[in-house]
């Protein structure tokens, strides 16, 4: 592929086939976006597996930080295992001590569990004591990708300790730069990065059909809007994908 692969972050089995419409080479399933991204649900999980497209599962109990409890590792693996029995392409991960360093033997159950599964590690990543150390130990465990904003709110604010770790990725592994990625700055951060795949958001904001409403009443957090969400475009992911022709071949790219 002489172009970067677009991973379409996204919730709900309408998004994923609304990403496949638009052309994107892989997908990010989540539930809860607004808290991070946590598990979606198994039948969610299941329709997706059925559609003709790569998909990496979010595994993540709860929202808040990425130090887990022996209970909340055991619902992930068990996650995991029903992950490989609908068929998915693989999951996504994150788990920190205390001290921001990785709990290999925690960490290696969850891989265990994987089993021959693609594994990501999420943006845990990004709150890690030290990033390049964290990658050579992700790459000596055997996960083969990253997700990172480059430890900063954005990919853009964090780019320089992006194209610090692309240049220094250990063989097999990927650093997939998310977060903050849009149309008006993909093409900047894939040439100032040199990275081969990316990783962003292709919503649109829709109201809801519903006609009869009761706008006294919320479901999650107040303030919140009740009667509209985000939607994956369709066009968007089109959008993207052009963008993402426009950049040339990454070995042709310096990454000084």
């Amino acid at each position: 592929m002489n172009r970067p692969l677009f991973e379409v972050c996204l919730e709900g089995v309408d998004d994923v086939e609304a990403a496949l419409k638009g052309g994107a080479d892989r997908v990010e399933l989540c539930a809860a976006l607004y808290q991070g991204g946590l598990t979606p649900s198994y039948g969610t999980i299941a329709a997706t597996a059925r559609l003709a497209i790569d998909a990496m599962v979010m595994i993540r109990p709860r929202s808040g930080d990425f130090h887990y409890s022996d209970c909340e590792l055991a619902v992930m693996e068990t996650d995991i295992q029903a992950c490989r029995e609908l068929g998915v392409h693989g999951v996504v991960i994150g788990v920190l001590d205390r001290n921001g360093e990785l709990p290999e033997e925690k960490l290696k159950g969850l891989i265990k569990a994987a089993g021959e599964l693609e594994v990501t590690f999420h943006r845990a990543f990004d709150v890690c004591r030290d990033p390049i150390r964290t990658m050579h130990r992700l790459a000596d465990l055997g996960v083969s990708r990253i997700l990172t904003s480059g430890q900063e709110a954005t990919v853009p604010q964090g780019i320089n300790l992006i194209t610090e770790l692309i240049a220094q990725a250990p063989s097999g592994m990927t650093i997939m730069p998310g977060c903050g990625i849009t149309p008006d700055n993909l093409v900047e951060v894939i040439r100032k990065t040199g990275a081969t795949e990316f990783h962003a958001t292709a919503f649109e904001r829709v109201e809801s059909p519903m006609e009869y409403r009761n706008e006294r009443v919320y479901m999650g957090v107040p303030g919140l809007p009740e009667y509209e969400r985000d939607r994956t475009s369709v066009s968007l992911v089109k959008q993207f994908m052009a963008l993402a022709h426009r950049v040339p071949d990454q070995s042709s790219i310096s990454r000084a």
